[in-house]
C-alpha cells in the first residue's frame, strides 16, 4: 500500500504543474491516479448515512472529515436538493446456449418494444453469441430469447418467445434476475444488496446502475432535512452503463456519451426554480441528477421540464447553470464522473481533495463514502 500512495501522492501533486495548461487543453491523462484496491467498497456502510463525508469548500480550499448525516448542518430553510428517483432492476441474468448449453451472461439495457419483447442487451461471452442463436433461462429452461441483431461488438437484441401477459413476463425476468453490482465488486451478490443498491426514494424503474449518492440518505435524515425546510426536487435520469464507459480517446472533445432517458417534472423545476429566485442553496445530489438539470435549462439558469434523452458530456471547462453544490461519491481514475466533478470542483482542488481521501482512507465507488461540494 506504501508504494501505491507514494505513487499517488507524486502524481498528484504534479497537478498544479498540469493546471498551467489553460483548462480547455485538459487531456484525459490528467485524469489518472493510482488507487489502492483495498479503497475500493465491497460493501455499504451498516448504516446509510453514516459513511465517511468529504466537505470540499471551493471559494476557500478548506477540506472537513465529516459523517454523512453531518449532511444536515450545511443547509437550511428553502434550500433545495435535487434527488435522482430512478429505480434500479435486475438486469443481469444468467442463461445457456442452445445446444452446447454455454453459460452465458445477459445484461439487460433497455426495453426497445413492450408488444414484440425487444430489449437491448450485453451478453458475455459476446464472441460466442450469433443472430439465431436461442437462449434458455431458469432451472426448467421455462424462458426462452432468440438473438435477433448485433447492435454493437458486445451488444445484442433480443427478442423473448413468450406468450403470457407482458406483467407475468416481466415478473419471470425480475425472478430470474440478478442486483447488478458493477464489476469491481468481486464478491458474490448477496440477499441485502437488492435493499441496498437501491435509494429510499427510488420509485421509477428503468436503471441497470444506482445513483450511487443518493445511496446514504436515510429516512430518517430525509426527515430532518424536511424539518429544517429543505424542499426535494425529484427528477428522474435512468442510469445506462454509458455513465461508466472508459473513455478511450486523449481529447475529450472526441468522447461521445451514451443517450439515458430525462424527465424533469415541472413540480422539481418549480422547486429548483423558486429556490434559485431566493437565493438558497441548490444542491444536486449525483452526478446524474447534474447532468440531468444541465441538459435543460434557460439561458437565464432556470430548470425548465423535460421528458427526453440526453448524451451531455460535462467536462473542463464547463459553466454550470443551475447547482451550486453537489453530493458525489469518490469516482474512477479517468472516468466521465470524474471530469464533472473537476469541471465542477477545479481540478486543482478536486485532485488535492482525492490525494486527501486516498491518505485518510475514505472508501471508494458505488458502495464508497462521500463529498459535498460546497
Amino acid at each position: 500500500m506504501g508504494e501505491n500512495l507514494t505513487k499517488a501522492s507524486v502524481r498528484l501533486y504534479l497537478c498544479p504543474f498540469l493546471l498551467r495548461f489553460p483548462m480547455s487543453k485538459m487531456k484525459l491523462s490528467e485524469f489518472s491516479f493510482d488507487l489502492p484496491s483495498e479503497l475500493i467498497a465491497e460493501y455499504p456502510a451498516e448504516n446509510r448515512d453514516e459513511c465517511r463525508l468529504m466537505v470540499v469548500h471551493r471559494k476557500t480550499g478548506k477540506i472537513e472529515h465529516k459523517l454523512f448525516k453531518d449532511v444536515l448542518s450545511y443547509f437550511d430553510d428553502g434550500d433545495a436538493m435535487i434527488l435522482n428517483n430512478t429505480r434500479v432492476f435486475p438486469a443481469r441474468m444468467y442463461g445457456n446456449k442452445e445446444k452446447t448449453g454455454a453459460k452465458i451472461e445477459v445484461f439487460l439495457l433497455r426495453e426497445l418494444n413492450r408488444e414484440s419483447l425487444l430489449w437491448d442487451v450485453l451478453v458475455d461471452p459476446a464472441r460466442k453469441i450469433r443472430i439465431g442463436n436461442k437462449l434458455y433461462f431458469g432451472e426448467d429452461d421455462s424462458l426462452v430469447a432468440e438473438v435477433i441483431d448485433n447492435t454493437t461488438s458486445r451488444g445484442r437484441t433480443l427478442r423473448f418467445l413468450f406468450d403470457g401477459p407482458y406483467e407475468e413476463f416481466k415478473k419471470i425476468i425480475t425472478d430470474l434476475g440478478e442486483t447488478p453490482l458493477p464489476k469491481y465488486i468481486k464478491r458474490e451478490v448477496e440477499p441485502s444488496d437488492e435493499e441496498m443498491y437501491q435509494t429510499i426514494f427510488a420509485k421509477v424503474e428503468g436503471a441497470v446502475a444506482a445513483p450511487t449518492a443518493g445511496l446514504h440518505f436515510s429516512r430518517e435524515l430525509l426527515k430532518r432535512l424536511e424539518l429544517k425546510g429543505v424542499n426535494f426536487a425529484e427528477i428522474t435520469l435512468h442510469v445506462g452503463l454509458g455513465t461508466f464507459r472508459s473513455v478511450e480517446v486523449e481529447d475529450l472533445t472526441k468522447h461521445k456519451m451514451d443517450s439515458e432517458q430525462v424527465i424533469i417534472p415541472e413540480k422539481a423545476a418549480s422547486i429548483v426554480n423558486e429556490a434559485k429566485l431566493n437565493k438558497k442553496k441548490v444542491c444536486a445530489v449525483g452526478t446524474t441528477s447534474m447532468r440531468a438539470i444541465e441538459s435543460s435549462v434557460s439561458t437565464d439558469g432556470r430548470l425548465k421540464p423535460y421528458d427526453g434523452w440526453t448524451n451531455k458530456f460535462i467536462f473542463p471547462p464547463y459553466d454550470f447553470m443551475v447547482a451550486d453544490c453537489l453530493i458525489t461519491n469518490f469516482h474512477t481514475p479517468l472516468s466521465t464522473l470524474l471530469m464533472m466533478i473537476s469541471a465542477f470542483c477545479g481540478h486543482d482542488l478536486m485532485m488535492e481533495a482525492y490525494h486527501e481521501a486516498i491518505k485518510e482512507k475514505y472508501r471508494f465507488y458505488s458502495y464508497g463514502d462521500a463529498m459535498l461540494i460546497l
